[in-house]
């Protein structure tokens, strides 16, 4: 039976040679926003092999919206310039077509790198002041944010078009506005981190909505139609009384509305009381529901990490796409692997071409 996992796929406007995707990664190794070598070997290894479509990591819109002093941004002409030596390599060298998402952390920024912990900044950390829907806490031991007033409003919505722009200016061939895993536009999605009693807020989910819906309405007008835009959403907080399945097709049912291209469904990583239920594929029912509920194109993650797993995920119609997180970090020819498994004969880069197993494999 051929494979469908490397069968081209129609992502809006763009066009993949298959459908496995490398997921967003945070690396924590930019400084002050900007791309650096780390990134060159990191992005640029990965465009050789890994997917169809490489997504780079959260990518933030502000220095204020970063999760962590080494998290990569896209805010001013430094962070631009850092970013296009990256990109341009990519080009140049790489397979992949080329995504980024676009991210603000809100009440999860101002923190330590995983890899130290993770925590909040303390004083002598150089911390910042955080944004968010509420003036709520992530968690015990972190700072509570100040809760978004009207210019705060307006202002990030603007920084989500500036770094729209600057990644169109780049060449990018995807845009996704994340809007999942704890972060500012999820914190305006679920109850459990939106308890304003505005427009913006509170029990009434189109109320909750209604931000990130605005800031989607805002980067996708000022977009060209060659770029496909998207958004990372949540299927659930994994808490009772959170956010839920029923109100994940609610979002991604009005985005469908605005145009919006594709939707990767994740889940949690908004409330630390979570339950997640942790299985490999564990996000594809959510991703399953939306394309069983709209027409726009699903991607499922979570947990994919072989290629029986991702051929599977494709064929029994659970995602359109299968996005590859730490499996692509572990072998960043995660694709060549999975076509050799599969029995799929697929092109390699120019330079690679004398390791195709075709050539020296007897």
């Amino acid at each position: 039976m051929a494979s469908k996992l490397f069968t081209h796929f129609q992502l809006g406007p763009i066009d993949l040679s298959n459908r496995i995707v490398v997921s967003p990664m945070c690396q924590y190794m930019a400084e002050e926003g900007r791309a650096n070598d780390w990134h060159l070997m990191h992005y640029g290894n990965l465009s050789i092999g890994a997917g169809g479509l490489l997504i780079f990591e959260a990518t933030h819109i502000s220095a204020q919206g970063r999760i962590s002093h080494g998290c990569l941004g896209l805010y001013d002409e430094e962070t631009e310039r850092a970013l296009e030596r990256v990109v341009t390599f990519c080009r140049n060298h790489g397979q992949s077509k080329l995504g980024i998402q676009l991210a603000h952390a809100g009440r999860k920024g101002s923190a330590k790198t995983p890899m130290m912990g993770g925590a909040a900044l303390q004083a002598g950390e150089s911390p910042w002041e955080t944004i968010a829907p509420s003036a709520l806490a992530f968690t015990d031991g972190w700072h509570v944010p100040k809760m978004m007033e009207t210019d705060d409003l307006a202002r990030v919505k603007t920084e989500f078009v500036e770094a729209a722009k600057r990644a169109v200016n780049l060449g990018f061939d995807v845009i996704e506005i994340h809007a999942a895993h704890g972060y500012l536009l999820n914190q305006f999605t679920s109850p459990l981190s939106n308890q304003r009693t505005d427009a913006y807020g509170g029990s009434n989910l189109s109320n909750r909505l209604k931000y990130p819906l605005e800031v989607f309405d805002a980067v996708k007008s000022v977009v060209p139609d060659h770029v496909a835009v998207g958004a990372r959403i949540s299927g659930s907080d994994w808490v009772e009384d959170g956010l839920n399945p029923e109100e994940m097709i609610v979002f991604a049912k009005e985005l469908q509305i605005r145009g919006c291209d594709f939707v990767d469904v994740t889940s949690g990583q908004l409330d630390s009381r979570q339950q997640i239920e942790f299985a490999p594929g564990f996000n594809l029912p959510f991703s399953k529901r939306v394309k069983s509920d709209t027409t726009m194109a699903a991607m499922g993650v979570g947990m994919i990490t072989t290629p029986a797993q991702a051929e599977e995920a494709i064929t029994s119609g659970a995602a359109d796409l299968v996005a590859i997180a730490r499996a692509a970090m572990d072998d960043p020819r995660w694709s060549w692997r999975a076509a050799q498994e599969l029995g799929v004969d697929i092109s390699y880069a120019p330079n690679y071409q004398r390791c195709h197993p075709s050539v020296w494999k007897r």
